[in-house]
């Protein structure tokens, strides 16, 4: 990783590319073979592409990775409002990658954090484009709402989410070197992953123009509800768009890994439970002594695990 706002990897390093349309412009890396099948990878928050740093090369072995800044992030686009951050938005921007990237065959949906969420609506609305879906440490929209109302472990998880919400928070989390943001990484789990360049990079690609407030634009357009540790969730649940889904509108109808950092703090583990009720061809994988950030503490680990599993279902050619 380097601080201009891009990736490199020891003796793998990716070409860098800028989709753009008339309705966005999104900047990628990309690594491995053209022939190899397409692995489209999704950050979270507060990441960019370089937080699949140290992933990318051992997932590239096997896969052409393509890792985006997602609109609002780094290199790419920032429109205004928060209406525009919507995920049915993210989700036709990704959409629009793939088409380029992927025109012809469908790929493998990686996401992690905010890009679970947004891997997640992808594969509800547009299930025949992908061999699968992988998620690392991000949650199923449903399950997070019912874990966030109705256990009290995650709801007091969740309640900075209230403060990222809140008028003025790009202030607060971009003043003293973008401190807050860095204390809120170490609190999901331990960050022993993020040495000087690593903060060098995140640094830059906080510091765009615009950066911090679209990034914060995902939670305020988020329809999850986050109430207080006392309020009543069975009267927020009867009034929660994501709890009165129609199921089969939030099925996962693709093959589908989970691979979960247990010692994650921000997403606890009853985010899981009841998760195949809505993926009926799920797999679930649990690394100890691991948590949020698994993909810069695990990267290898999480790999094999990626190959196994698409190996077994016959996503990669043996």
């Amino acid at each position: 990783m380097k601080c201009n706002g891009r990736v490199e990897f020891e003796g793998m390093n990716p070409e860098f590319h800028v989709y753009e349309d008339d309705q966005r412009r999104l900047n990628f890396a990309r690594l491995g073979e053209a022939d190899n099948p397409v692995l489209i990878c999704l950050h979270g928050f507060p990441e960019f592409c370089g937080g699949w740093s140290e992933i990318m090369p051992y997932l590239a072995e096997r896969f052409l990775v393509i890792a985006p800044d997602q609109r609002g992030y780094a290199k790419s686009f920032k429109p205004k409002g928060v209406d525009a951050y919507r995920a049915r938005n993210m989700v036709e921007d990704l959409n629009a990658l793939a088409g380029h990237v992927a025109p012809d065959r469908p790929f493998l949906l990686f996401g992690h954090d905010w890009g679970a969420s947004v891997a997640y609506a992808f594969a509800f609305r547009y299930p025949d484009r992908l061999k699968g879906l992988v998620i690392a440490n991000g949650v199923h929209p449903v399950l997070f709402q019912r874990a966030i109302l109705f256990n009290a472990e995650q709801r007091a998880a969740s309640q900075y989410i209230n403060k990222l919400r809140s008028e003025g928070a790009e202030i607060m989390m971009s003043k003293d070197g973008f401190a807050r943001t860095f204390n809120m990484i170490a609190g999901f789990t331990a960050t022993a992953w993020m040495n000087d360049v690593s903060r060098a990079a995140y640094l830059e690609a906080w510091s765009e123009e615009g950066a911090m407030e679209s990034m914060l634009n995902w939670y305020r357009a988020s329809p999850v509800a986050v109430p207080s540790p006392d309020d009543d969730g069975e009267a927020i649940a009867t009034s929660s768009p994501l709890l009165s889904a129609d199921p089969a509108t939030v099925t996962v109808r693709v093959p589908h890994l989970v691979v979960w950092g247990e010692d994650d703090q921000a997403l606890r583990p009853v985010c899981l439970e009841g998760l195949d009720a809505f993926a009926p061809d799920l797999t679930v994988r649990k690394v100890a002594n691991s948590g949020h950030w698994i993909l810069h503490e695990r990267p290898a680990e999480v790999a094999d695990i990626v190959r196994a599993w698409a190996l077994a279902r016959d996503i990669l050619e043996r």
